[in-house]
């Protein structure tokens, strides 16, 4: 079985379109939504409602939004790298801003990729379907057992 992409996302409209940019790259992968920074870390630490879920099934790669309710992108990302187990987890910022500051604070934080956004749908999709393509096919991920 594929891994999974987790997608931490609260608009419903760009979730959709980047999960209808994988179909039609034919990214098999199953995409995981994730609606807030709490659910994101729950998923991936297996707790709260995804308690019981083995955490040794990490995602191929996180594609997470920064302006997130509950916890924002960059506390998100400042917990998975402080983590062991989710240290080496590919995260790749997919975000409507292009400002310096929420760049360098996510570069800060050894994200792995910064992506803006396009607002028209076509350029929309067309970055979905590249970051899908790189990081399912083309990337190498972290020899197992990597964490720590």
């Amino acid at each position: 079985m594929a891994p999974v992409i987790l997608h931490v996302e609260d608009n419903d409209d760009d979730a959709e379109l980047t999960e209808r940019a994988f179909a039609e790259a034919n990214i098999k992968n199953r995409v995981c939504r994730a609606r807030d920074g709490v659910e994101a870390l729950d998923y991936l630490f297996g707790r709260g409602d995804h308690a019981g879920r083995s955490t040794n099934d990490l995602p191929a790669v996180v594609l997470l939004d920064l302006e997130l309710p509950r916890l924002s992108g960059i506390e998100v990302l400042t917990a998975i790298r402080a983590e062991p187990l989710t240290r080496h987890l590919p995260v790749v910022v997919l975000t409507s801003s292009n400002e310096a500051r929420d760049r360098l604070d996510a570069y800060g934080q050894n994200v792995n990729s910064y992506v803006q956004k396009p607002v028209a749908y076509h350029e929309f999709v067309a970055t979905a379907r590249q970051l899908g393509q790189y990081w399912m096919e083309l990337n190498q991920p972290p020899p197992p057992g990597a964490g720590g």
